[in-house]
């Protein structure tokens, strides 16, 4: 029994392409290493909106131009925010309480600490007080602002200018370091 060559042809064909489509095998680990050596992001996200809830209320918004996400990292997954960051932080009483903005960010998961460099402002609508500075960490286990860097904290009745500081992210009990200007004491 005789094949036409054309039959031949098309089989070999189809058993090349076969052998080529079960050749390749996209193994998501495989994968995940090849972006952390090259040092690129697992997944980007631009003109990201993120609502935070817990118990069906909203707690915070994080709003950024470009969201870079290293979570690939097997030692220090993190977010990258290059193009700036704001945060709105919400009271009880789903009142805008505390904004915070910054050119730039660094949020690492298993640490749950950020870096905010750049014109970083933090606002407390609550008592219109404002923190001013070029760089800031900001623990979000304890809810706690840490800088060494230049700053200037506006009060009600005060304004604090210094070098580091430590303070709740609703601005209150801060410990300023280096300090020059009016403040208002109640001792």
């Amino acid at each position: 029994m005789k094949f036409p060559l054309k039959i031949i042809t098309k089989s070999i064909a189809v058993i090349v392409i076969t052998v080529m489509l079960f050749s390749c095998v996209n193994n998501s680990e495989e994968v995940r290493n090849f972006l952390e050596e090259k040092n690129l992001p697992i997944g980007t996200a631009k003109n990201a909106y993120h609502i935070y809830k817990d118990s069906g209320r909203i707690t915070s918004k994080l709003i950024t131009p470009l969201l870079l996400d290293f979570s690939n990292r097997k030692k220090h997954p993190y977010n990258e925010f290059p193009k700036g960051v704001t945060i709105i932080n919400f009271s009880n009483k789903s009142k805008d309480s505390v904004t915070v903005t910054g050119d730039y960010a660094l949020s690492y998961t298993k640490t749950e600490v950020s870096e905010i460099r750049g014109n970083v402002i933090v606002v407390n609508h609550t008592d219109a007080s404002r923190l001013e500075t070029s760089q800031l960490f900001w623990d979000q286990k304890t809810g706690y602002f840490v800088s060494e860097k230049s700053f200037t904290l506006y009060k009600e009745k005060d304004t604090v200018i210094g070098v580091g500081f430590e303070c709740k992210e609703d601005l209150s009990k801060h410990l300023a370091k280096k300090t020059i200007g009016k403040i208002e004491s109640k001792e």
